[in-house]
């Protein structure tokens, strides 16, 4: 049986990648930012996808695309970048951002849409801000007996370390998160098999970013599979990394072939962003790469003729799908088990 599913802030797809996987039919998805609409078209093509400001949306517009059918399951990820543990760096508070706000427009497309099932993801530090609180007590009132839970992908199939705050409810009864799979999937796993940058005929592996002669330098000498900028040398740290303890310690580091990458965050493409140089390689990540470490498909399409900044914030925004999967499948099995 097939469910049906709405994906809010649905970003390049990753979620909905996920929920197709379990055998949910995504019916609409709503993105504002045009380029990650696009991606999601470029995947989904069966799903309409409004492109526009959620806040300016009304419930009866997405309620008339179902055309009568039930809901059964609304997820989302609302941009939450104020609870960003890189925006807050050692930060105690969050910071001031008017999409920190946004998670109330999930609750209010809840409240109308009545769906059977719910299912948000998010930051961790989330869980800690009042607003939220707030959003699952309310979904409490409304029967939805909502489970909270800070996960690590990495326990579900994603060869990667990231972890993020998972909602799960089912109206009128009860669900938890699912638990994780318990397999290890490694860096050397997922792409140790494609082709170089110079060999492959896939435009997303062939997009490397360039350095200048002394950053290459640095790179080379970088010890493999695992290596990082405290291996080098003196002379070749960046003055801003000279002082002990200044800096995050991962930049222009190489990752592991048999263990998680770090998490893929949007500055991927970038190794001065964290520990995004290959293995043994000396280049940064490229776009596929990043995309499979994050458990997307191979053939997953990405635009190509954009910038690799914004090549890298599609592929680091999104949610994982290994992990939209696994969460997915056990709310289907749930569904299954009520309403046969």
């Amino acid at each position: 049986m097939k469910f049906n599913a709405i994906d809010l802030f649905s970003g390049c797809g990753g979620l909905t990648e996920g929920m197709h996987k379990a055998g949910f039919s995504t019916k609409v998805a709503i993105e504002i930012v045009p380029l990650a609409a696009r991606a999601y078209k470029m995947n989904h093509p069966e799903t309409e996808v409004i492109q526009k400001d959620i806040r300016l949306i009304d419930a009866e517009e997405i309620r008339a695309k179902l055309n009568g059918e039930p809901l059964h399951l609304l997820a989302g990820c609302p941009p939450c970048q104020g609870f960003s543990s890189i925006r807050r760096l050692n930060r105690a508070e969050c910071v001031e951002d008017d999409r920190n706000s946004l998670v109330l427009e999930y609750l209010r497309f809840v409240k109308e849409l009545k769906p059977l099932a719910i299912m948000m993801e998010n930051v961790p530090a989330l869980k800690d801000y009042s607003v939220f609180q707030q959003v699952v007590e309310e979904l409490r009132t409304l029967g939805y007996n909502p489970d909270v839970k800070v996960v690590n992908v990495r326990e579900y199939g994603v060869p990667q370390s990231r972890r993020r705050l998972v909602m799960v409810g089912m109206l009128d009864d009860t669900i938890k998160v699912a638990d994780g799979i318990g397999i290890k999937k490694t860096v050397r796993q997922v792409i140790a098999h494609l082709q170089t940058p110079e060999l492959s005929t896939d435009p997303l592996q062939q997009i490397v970013s360039n350095h200048t002669p002394k950053i290459m330098e640095m790179i080379r000498i970088t010890p493999h599979n695992g290596g990082s900028r405290k291996d080098l040398p003196q002379s070749y740290r960046l003055k801003c990394h000279q002082k002990e303890n200044v800096g995050f310690n991962d930049v222009y580091g190489r990752l592991r072939w048999d263990d998680y990458s770090t998490t893929i965050t949007g500055g991927c493409l970038n190794p001065s962003k964290g520990r995004f140089l290959h293995p043994e390689q000396d280049r940064v990540i490229t776009p596929r790469e990043a995309a499979m470490l994050q458990s997307f498909p191979e053939n997953y399409k990405f635009p190509t003729d954009i910038s690799k900044t914004a090549l890298a914030l599609l592929i680091g925004n999104a949610l994982p799908p290994e992990f939209s999967f696994i969460q997915s499948s056990n709310i289907a099995q749930k569904l299954m088990d009520k309403i046969g």
